[in-house]
């Protein structure tokens, strides 16, 4: 009915316009005007139709983008059980928070996914990794920590240096399991050093500068890092390529490392390397 009124204005138009061309003709016989009349009555009808064309088509436009934007509020409405409407906010919360960290330039993943990424990055590594790390046990006992410590181990064949910063308690030291980590690390050619976590929640650049810091991310070739997050949740961690989000891990990188310890081993042991130049003297 809608397009059968539009097509009969448009008509309704035309037959005005050249009714008073015509009334200009034959009564008042000036042709000239009626040929005047004529022609701004066809341009008119033919603006209006247009116009009348395009409102038409933007109106669909808005009327299903307002759909598709609210299709899952309407899915939800729709729902008349109160449990299910319930889990489906639940669900819908969830995904606000993962869109919220695709929307700043990070893919959020699981655990699984976040070490299949960290071997997949060291593989295609060809000049650096930087890394900080709490000393995880598991390394090698853990399938997903095994296979991304394999390709730390070719990364390294490659010639790719990899440093890794591990941050532990001054208590945890003496540890058997983080001497075990970071003895074979450091065996395997992997440039391992300690920060004290007490030093650097006292440096306050860093605090400021990142309070939920977990403390455990990796920088591979300075083209991409990966971060676990500090608090337990649907995802493990995530992963950026963005060059500025990049540039931040750099920078906090930078500020652990200005804090962190040498080391040395010393027999079967591993220790500061600043001791060892105690032990020397």
């Amino acid at each position: 009915m809608a397009k059968k009124l539009k097509d009969l204005a448009v008509f309704i138009e035309f037959l005005v316009g050249s009714g008073l061309a015509l009334f200009f003709h034959l009564v008042l016989n000036n042709t000239q005007s009626a040929l005047i009349i004529f022609g701004i009555g066809i341009l008119l009808s033919l603006a209006t139709y247009i116009l009348r064309e395009e409102i038409e088509q933007t109106g669909k436009k808005l009327s299903d983008q307002y759909d598709h934007a609210h299709e899952i509020t309407f899915t939800i409405s729709r729902m008349k059980d109160p449990e299910c409407q319930a889990k489906a906010h639940e669900i819908m919360s969830g995904a606000k928070r993962s869109l919220a960290l695709l929307q700043q330039g990070y893919i959020p993943l699981d655990e699984t996914e976040f070490y299949m990424k960290g071997a997949k990055y060291m593989s295609e590594s060809r000049h650096k990794v930087t890394a900080i790390d709490p000393v995880t046990a598991g390394w090698d006992s853990r399938g997903a920590l095994i296979n991304f410590y394999q390709a730390n181990l070719k990364a390294l064949e490659r010639g790719v240096k990899i440093t890794r910063i591990f941050v532990i308690n001054r208590d945890e030291m003496n540890d058997p399991t983080v001497q075990k980590v970071i003895l074979s690390q450091i065996r395997d050619g992997i440039d391992a050093r300690i920060a004290y976590r007490d030093e650097l929640t006292s440096t306050s650049e860093m605090s400021v500068r990142d309070t939920a810091c977990s403390f455990d991310f990796a920088i591979y070739d300075d083209q991409v890092a990966t971060e676990v997050f500090s608090q337990p949740g649907k995802y493990f961690g995530r992963k950026t390529r963005v060059p500025e989000l990049v540039g931040n891990y750099q920078q906090l990188f930078g500020l652990i490392d200005h804090v962190s310890h040498a080391l040395t081993i010393n027999g079967e042991r591993v220790i500061l390397a600043a001791d060892q130049f105690s032990l020397a003297s």
